[in-house]
């Protein structure tokens, strides 16, 4: 993108992120794809920064750019292409591959109705199929939300530690997520640090 002169856009937070994870990834992808695919590549921060919304006129394709508060992270971004009617959702939808938290729960919950709210005929969500009906594509990913936050309120409520809620909360959705069980206690961790504070 560099050597080409190309604007690149992101969230107002991204650049931090990238500054605070940027090597971490890196190094990352090297060890799961070997130096010769990783060859050349280098994070590249964006030269122009989304606070809110930004329209981008394509020539007879319009984008709608929208920054979104914490959810997934603190660094999501939308584009809405209102020709296609297709929302490119980003990590803030997830589809059989279980949703991961590295943001907020409760930001997450708050603002999928504003998701949902976007007239879009389809989806492509940043796990799973390419092409998904909307808003029907939210489904899934908001009942594993409100599964998790209450089982994480009931143990909170009862008194249960950290460590032993993180082994049963969100459970019951097992069976409807891959990689449920590499992600789910990281998730309620996360969830329980947050949850605990309401």
């Amino acid at each position: 993108f560099r050597d080409i002169g190309a604007t690149v856009v992101g969230h107002r937070n991204l650049p931090r992120a990238l500054e605070a994870r940027g090597t971490f990834y890196l190094r990352n992808y090297r060890n799961q794809l070997g130096e010769v695919l990783m060859e050349g590549v280098e994070i590249v921060p964006p030269t122009r920064l989304v606070t809110d919304r930004l329209q981008l006129d394509l020539g007879g394709r319009v984008l709608d750019l929208r920054a979104w508060k914490a959810a997934h992270t603190d660094n999501e971004l939308t584009v809405f292409d209102a020709r296609t009617r297709t929302l490119f959702a980003g990590d803030l939808v997830f589809m059989e591959h279980l949703p991961t938290l590295d943001g907020s729960l409760l930001g997450w919950i708050r603002q999928m109705d504003a998701l949902a709210a976007i007239e879009a005929e389809s989806v492509v969500p940043g796990h799973g199929p390419v092409d998904a009906g909307w808003p029907e594509a939210l489904e899934a990913q908001r009942r594993y939300f409100e599964v998790l936050a209450g089982d994480i309120r009931q143990a909170i409520e009862a008194g249960r530690p950290l460590a032993e809620t993180v082994k049963t909360a969100g459970r019951s959705e097992a069976s409807n997520w891959a990689l449920f069980d590499e992600y789910n206690e990281r998730n309620a961790t996360a969830a329980y640090a947050e949850l605990e504070w309401e």
